[in-house]
């Protein structure tokens, strides 16, 4: 553990997914990507759908987190989340198989439309944290 690390939390309705000491987070508010380092301001920000990074020394882990929030206070960063899995979970044909599905969604209403935005998100942030 290095003098500027910190607690990083990741925690789904099932269980907690995830807790290191790390060197800095970046995770997907729902209005863009956020950087928390060592002596972060405090802060409770809602989670949009996208990669969360995880910086410990030279390694570096990725995250898809969907929904949820995000905390951080005195030097720990809680990542409450409706769904997390680590890159190494997600499967890139199912996940382009989702983004096949979600492209056909008929829009006939707000709701409809709003969960086939969703679901495409989804998909798209699986697909850029596989990086295959």
């Amino acid at each position: 553990m290095s003098e500027k690390s910190f607690t990083c939390s990741v925690i789904t309705p099932e269980r907690q997914v995830y807790e290191s000491e790390v060197d800095s987070v970046v995770i997907p508010a729902h209005d863009g990507e956020m950087g928390i380092l060592f002596n972060h301001a405090p802060l409770i920000c809602k989670l949009g759908t996208g990669a969360m990074r995880v910086r410990k020394g030279n390694d570096q882990q990725a995250w898809f987190l969907d929904a949820g929030f995000v905390q951080v206070i005195e030097n720990r960063v809680i990542v409450l989340a409706q769904r997390a899995l680590r890159s190494d979970q997600i499967d890139r044909d199912q996940a382009e198989g989702m983004l096949a599905e979600a492209r056909a969604m008929k829009v006939t209403d707000e709701i409809s439309y709003r969960n086939k935005v969703h679901a495409q998100a989804v998909a798209r942030a699986q697909l850029r944290i596989t990086g295959k």
